[in-house]
């Protein structure tokens, strides 16, 4: 059973690396003949292997493949004497969110992910009864908006709490390893001698700190967070933790104080530091134009990638920040960028009412945002026609919002957005001695372009160039959620997003 089950670990986290390198490699393909469409001489076309590929042929998941059986045997006779040891880690530095920091990330050769997956499943089948139900993160009955359904129902009851937030710094990295066993040890986890030396050789690379990157740290990243959780229910105070990241709330002063203590030991006794820099300590949180004789008090938290208040639900205002840039960038790639060098570069002008350019450009954002849907299913999903959608844009990300307003101030600025690209564009062909000023798109304005982009006819079909719109997918999400629920809305890959 065991040589069986490594097998099937090897095969599986092999195959997902195979189709994820195939689809780079696909995707790759199309931009570079969408380039020789859009640009007379396109970058060359360059495919880039992971760096750790040239370290270890295990890293590579198509060698993998090949020699799946030989591999599994061999780390089952490992494991079954006691000789099993993952081999060293490569250390990836990967670019933090909106930083210019790097977060390192240990990558493991693909059997040695494969035995981490493997004791990781093994564990949480039999362990996650005793989590906490406010612990959201590396659960398969929890996900992140699970986390921001509580949190919301809770702000919108109170008209008045107190939050408490924290941010720890390095988490992963800080941990203190005797603590991690004794938490093994103790606390009623069933946790076997072969398990605990599964777990132990995956620490034995690392001094200190939970490798990030590999299955069996998220397991042990709730681990050490159970006693934390267990003494924030204890003193009677609702949370939210997803990881490291800790929302704390009470209607009580004298209860939320007490949480900055158990925050407090939980640092000492981890050796994982308290980033005051980051963490907005205890605030009252109340509604808009409520008086406050509270010295720090808001109207809203943030919370993995959304904004929560006692009236909404929003997108926070990085998060909206980053859909807004990405968008820009798809405009300025599309109706600019070819424009701007000299000689001209775009390989195709507009005529006869006709941009290709445009049209590329509106349907990738439709693609950003609604994922494989059109206008066209949207549309029938929301009069009834449809009875199921799979929702897989960069809205799906975000299925629980319920600002209506931030929607449509959203499509307010994509329409001001799309115009003001057109304008510029409009002015780079003039530049280079074609006026399309009286052409489809150019001759559009904030009164017609819904509407005529609406009607327009591409090959002879309506609906390629008509305006996507964040509140009509806002609206099917939220359709969605109330029929089929939380799970069966989200984005498949909601809870590795980064919000």
């Amino acid at each position: 059973m065991l040589l069986e089950d490594i097998e099937l670990h090897i095969n599986q986290i092999a195959t997902r690396k195979a189709k994820e390198f195939q689809k780079y490699h696909n995707n790759l393909e199309l931009i570079f003949q969408r380039e020789q469409r859009r640009i007379k001489n396109p970058e060359k076309k360059e495919i880039k292997i992971p760096e750790e590929w040239k370290i270890d042929k295990k890293y590579n998941p198509f060698y993998v493949l090949k020699h799946q059986k030989q591999i599994a045997k061999s780390i089952f006779n490992k494991l079954i004497n006691g000789t099993y040891k993952p081999f060293k880690p490569y250390l990836k530095q990967l670019p933090k969110k909106n930083s210019n920091k790097t977060r390192p990330v240990h990558i493991f050769q693909i059997p040695d992910e494969a035995v981490s997956n493997y004791f990781y499943n093994r564990l949480l089948s039999k362990n996650k009864h005793r989590f906490s139900s406010f612990s959201y993160a590396y659960r398969n009955d929890r996900n992140v908006h699970y986390a921001i359904q509580d949190i919301a129902l809770d702000i919108k009851a109170n008209p008045r709490m107190f939050v408490a937030e924290f941010d720890f710094r390095d988490f992963f990295g800080s941990i203190n390893h005797d603590y991690l066993i004794e938490q093994l040890n103790q606390n009623g986890f069933l946790i076997s001698e072969f398990e605990k030396t599964g777990i132990k050789v995956f620490l034995d690379h690392f001094p200190k700190g939970i490798p990030q990157g590999t299955s069996i740290s998220l397991f042990l990243a709730n681990i050490a967070c159970w006693r934390l959780d267990k003494k924030l229910e204890l003193e009677g105070l609702r949370f939210a933790r997803y990881a490291d990241d800790t929302v704390i709330w009470s209607e009580s002063y004298t209860k939320i104080c007490k949480s900055f203590d158990i925050m407090q030991d939980f640092s000492r006794e981890t050796g994982v530091e308290i980033n005051f820099d980051k963490s907005h300590g205890i605030s009252l949180l109340s509604k808009k134009g409520m008086p406050s004789e509270f010295y720090s008090d808001k109207n809203s938290i943030e919370f993995l990638g959304y904004q929560l208040s006692g009236d909404t639900v929003s997108i926070k205002p990085n998060s909206v920040n980053k859909i807004k840039q990405h968008i820009s960038y798809l405009l300025y790639k599309n109706l600019i960028q070819p424009l701007n060098k000299t000689p001209l570069q775009s390989v195709k002008i507009p005529s006869d009412n006709n941009d290709s350019h445009f049209v590329t450009a509106i349907m990738q954002i439709r693609r950003y945002l609604y994922g494989n849907l059109s206008e066209y299913m949207l549309k029938n999903y929301l009069n009834g026609s449809y009875k199921r959608l799979n929702f897989k844009g960069v809205m799906s990300f975000y299925p629980l919002i319920d600002d209506e307003e931030q929607m449509k101030q959203l499509d307010r600025w994509l329409l001001s957005t799309i115009l003001n690209s057109l304008n510029k564009r409009a002015k780079l062909l003039l530049k280079h001695g074609f006026n399309r000023d009286n052409q489809f798109p150019f001759n559009l304005t904030k009164n017609n372009l819904i509407e005529e982009c609406k009607n327009k006819k591409v090959h002879g079909r309506k609906g390629l160039v008509e305006i996507p719109s964040f509140t009509r997918i806002y609206q099917a999400i939220k359709e969605e959620v109330l029929v089929k629920g939380i799970e069966k809305t989200m984005h498949p890959k909601s809870n590795e997003y980064s919000y």
